[in-house]
């Protein structure tokens, strides 16, 4: 299995750890504290709120956006705890790993009775193929 999908089943197996020992109902930040936590407890590279820099026809945008969750540099790990997903949730997500040119996202609701319906995954279906030239995110 390679290393993505082994960092993909540790993030989904710790969101559904931190949501039954919390269940649904917390702020967003404290889910946020708490799955770093236990992904760092795996042995896991963890960035919260993670900056990124966005440029736009030649104009940078410093700290365009913050990721929720950064694991090991290869998935972003975006956190809700609302009672449904409206479309932006996703395009959120996809718009963040399709700039930062990463194949996996993943958009958790602890919002959600059970985490295993809260669980989405969002797949880069181009990888390697940046955003339009006029759109790039800037690695820090």
């Amino acid at each position: 299995m390679d290393r993505i999908e082994t960092v993909a089943r540790e993030i989904v197996d710790a969101a559904v750890k931190v949501h039954k020992r919390t269940g649904p109902g917390l702020l967003e930040s404290v889910y946020e504290v708490l799955l770093a936590r236990e992904l760092e407890r795996r042995g896991l590279t963890v960035e919260r709120q993670r900056p990124v820099d966005v440029v736009i026809d030649g104009v940078q945008f410093n700290e365009a956006f913050r990721l929720d969750l950064l694991v090991e540099g290869l998935i972003v790990v975006e956190i809700k705890s609302v009672e449904t997903f409206v479309p932006a949730h996703w395009k959120q997500v996809h718009t963040y790993i399709r700039l930062l040119d990463l194949r996996l996202g993943f958009l958790l609701n602890f919002g959600d009775a059970t985490m295993k319906s809260g669980i989405h995954r969002i797949v880069n279906r181009y990888v390697g193929r940046f955003a339009p030239s006029c759109l790039r995110a800037k690695t820090m």
